[in-house]
Parts: C-alpha cells; structure tokens; sequence
C-alpha cells in the first residue's frame, strides 16, 4: 500500500501571470470555464460550497453550479436542509472548484442571498419530473427510518403527479453567491504555484494581487 505522504504530482501544464489575466473576475472564471467545458471535464459545475453556523461551526459539501453571471454564482437546493439554516444564521459562504486535468482551482468568497421565486420556478420547471418529485420528498439533513421510508413517499407522489403539475415546493429554491474575493490558482512546478487574487474594492472595482503559494 502506498503511503499517503509519498502521494504527489509535479504540476507544469499552464502558468498565470498578470500580464495576461483579465481585469474582471466573471471574465476570468467565464475564460476558465469555457476551457474546463472544452476539456471535457466530468462535472465542470461540481463545487464544494462551504458555509458556517451562525456560531462559527463549518461545514462543506458539494453542490452543483447552476448559473453565474455579473450578480453572481447559483445553486438550488432544499432551504430547509443544513446548509440553509447555517445560511439563514450565516449569510456568508465560500466555493470551490477543482478542474483537477487543467491543475486548476478558483476559490469564491462572497455573500448570500436567495434568488427570487421566479428565478427558482423557471429552474425547478426544467429538473426531469423524477427529480422534482425528489425535492418534495425528502426532508434534506434529517433523521428518517430506513430508505424504505424515502421510497414510500416517492411512489406516493408519483402515484399522486399523474394527473397535476408538480410545482415547486416553498421549501426548495436558488441561492446567489455575490463574490468579495474571488482566487484562481495555476498549478506550477516545485510547488511554487500561482495565485492571482481579486478583491472587491468600495466603488465596485476589483483590486488584483499576487499571493506567495
């Protein structure tokens, strides 16, 4: 078995330097993320998003990203799960992607607020019916019997959808992370990496600076 100190990789594929990254950030990322879609990478959208009780206790998980623009970064899911009340308690959060075959990595730190109720209608109107059925039958991050519970309630909904629309539930919705700070990290050799950070300045402009790997 290989031991886990002795696992590494020599980065060397591209370099990042001032000279040639964008002054705006959503360019950046929307440049990063047109190469990640090229490359064909297994779930581009894939994020860690990090959030924190309103007493300081983290937590992470991955989530899917469903939209970004100048306002922001989107994702939808149950606001009644953990990381909706650490939000409600917390408005703040923290992304992370990892485009791993480009040795890449952007780091998103922002604040968050709830996209609209159309925003998240017009969303939830294009998951497949299996997957809006999903979001009204499970009580995301509780204690339930078994799994066989989870099924009986979705075969009585299903049972339930054939003959109505299947709306979505006031408990399910969109989030907007609005970027403060926004890192993007280019793998390098001799683990001498790059970082170009953006910082979100008073008069709306972006303060860009290199950090030491």
């Amino acid at each position: 078995m290989k031991h886990i100190a002795g696992i590494r990789k020599e980065y060397k594929l591209e370099k990042l330097s001032e000279n040639e990254i964008l002054d705006d950030p959503f360019k950046q990322f929307h440049k990063w993320w047109d190469e990640a879609l090229r490359s064909e990478i297994e779930e581009a959208n894939a994020m860690t998003l990090a959030t924190a009780s309103g007493d300081g206790i983290p937590s992470a998980r991955i989530v899917l990203l469903k939209g970004f623009d100048e306002k922001g970064f989107v994702f939808f899911t149950n606001y009644e799960s953990y990381k909706g009340m650490q939000l409600l308690e917390n408005p703040r959060a923290c992304l992370v992607f990892f485009w791993k075959e480009l040795e890449r990595q952007v780091r998103i730190t922002g604040l968050v607020q709830k996209t609209s109720e159309h925003e998240s209608d017009e969303y939830f109107e294009t998951r497949p019916e299996s997957s809006r059925i999903g979001a009204i039958a499970s009580p995301q991050s509780r204690v339930i019997t078994d799994r066989k519970w989870l099924e009986e309630i979705e075969m009585n909904l299903k049972a339930q959808f054939t003959a109505m629309e299947i709306r979505r539930p006031a408990h399910w919705g969109g989030y907007r992370v609005k970027p403060v700070n926004i890192e993007f990290w280019q793998g390098r050799p001799n683990r001498l990496h790059d970082r170009i950070q953006y910082t979100l300045q008073e008069d709306g402009s972006w303060k860009i600076e290199r950090l030491a790997p």
